[in-house]
């Protein structure tokens, strides 16, 4: 018998203010798989993304992620996933050092996760006592990355994760999903930069109007 998909979603609505940003999805993400989102803007990328973390209420349909019923119990899965949005979720004041450690801990990861994860994202020392908002944008995102990747998620829910990275950073980003996917963790990621994108999933799935019309079943 197959094993339950990681993501498994039937006739998903999910409502920002009222609106239905997921309307009727349906799609099933096996583990360890690599599954590119793909859609004009406004198409609901980010609001699959979200539910699948349990940050937006499921009003119908069937979503289980990680056999955690979202529709009952969507904050049940949020310490076993992360989430890479537009925003930093990095505390301006706090720095590096203590954000990345602060989400590590959130998670019941440990300090030595953070560190290692600051340092395969190539944040060098002399940043980690600087306080976030003095950073760079390109800074501020791979400190972001690292946060996610502290917290060691069973699921990885990334939102544009090349944006604000410069051809380096890119490459480590390539890497790390890579890694992950090897490590039995599995990807669900939105992104604009198709090539690049393309060449490191497993399956391209496409959304238009809340709902994915194209690539809906997992892999066999």
């Amino acid at each position: 018998m197959a094993p339950d998909p990681v993501v498994h979603l039937r006739g998903a609505v999910a409502l920002v203010d009222r609106f239905p940003a997921l309307a009727g999805a349906d799609l099933d993400v096996a583990a360890g798989e690599v599954v590119l989102v793909r859609g004009a803007n406004g198409a609901g990328k980010t609001p699959l993304l979200r539910t699948c973390a349990g940050l937006l209420p499921v009003t119908s349909g069937t979503a289980r992620v990680l056999g955690v019923d979202l529709v009952a119990r969507p904050a049940a899965v949020r310490r076993r996933v992360g989430l890479l949005g537009h925003a930093t979720q990095l505390y301006g004041e706090l720095s590096v050092r203590e954000n990345v450690r602060f989400w590590a801990r959130a998670a019941g990861a440990s300090s030595a996760d953070g560190s290692a994860a600051l340092e395969r994202l190539g944040v060098p020392d002399r940043l980690h006592g600087i306080a976030v908002r003095s950073l760079s944008t390109g800074q501020r995102r791979r400190v972001s990355f690292a946060a996610m990747v502290a917290r060691r998620p069973e699921l990885w829910l990334l939102d544009e994760p090349h944006a604000g990275l410069d051809a380096g950073g890119r490459d480590v980003v390539d890497e790390l999903i890579a890694e992950a996917s090897a490590a039995g963790a599995t990807v669900l990621f939105a992104s604009h930069e198709l090539d690049r994108a393309e060449s490191v999933a497993h399956r391209v799935v496409t959304i238009a109007g809340g709902a994915v019309v194209v690539g809906t079943e997992g892999a066999p």
